[in-house]
């Protein structure tokens, strides 16, 4: 008699979620596919919000039109996904490595999940960030480090 073969895979380290993700929601893809086409470029004036309003347009996604960027995400009951919107209000992060202290305020900011590197934390797609950039760039934000202030996440909707 054969027995059927039973496989079992073990992954260590972080789970990593990004835009190749065939598990993603539509319009989060489409989120995604617009960040990747304006990687170092400035979208509309160049603020923060100017990103996440034009790729919600592009998606085709309905909102609020201000800093209700979708449906709230409780990262507690459900994932976070790529493509998913993030407003910070007075958040500070704070961290060290063996050569520098890493201190950075995020008062009112729009950023835009590009991948989900571990539980709490997050490769972001945002401009108007760190000395003024104006142009998408992507950083990494760890809920760990974060020291104060809040952030809701909000699921694009279609």
């Amino acid at each position: 008699m054969l027995r059927p073969l039973s496989l079992i895979i073990l992954l260590s380290g972080p789970l990593m979620l990004t835009a190749q993700d065939d598990a993603l929601p539509p319009t989060n893809g489409k989120v995604l596919d617009f960040v990747e086409r304006h990687l170092n470029k400035r979208v509309g004036t160049g603020e923060c919000w100017d990103l996440a309003a034009a790729a919600l347009r592009s998606a085709g996604a309905t909102w609020d039109g201000a800093y209700g960027f979708g449906r709230p995400v409780d990262p507690d009951q459900e994932p976070v996904l790529p493509g998913d919107i993030v407003q910070f209000e007075g958040v500070e992060v704070r961290y060290s490595t063996p050569t520098t202290e890493h201190r950075e305020n995020m008062s009112h900011h729009s950023a835009i999940i590009h991948a989900v590197l571990g539980e709490g934390h997050y490769r972001l797609a945002h401009q108007n960030f760190g000395r003024g950039r104006r142009t998408v760039g992507l950083t990494d934000w760890s809920t760990v480090h974060t020291t104060k202030g809040t952030w809701t996440f909000f699921r694009p909707l279609p």
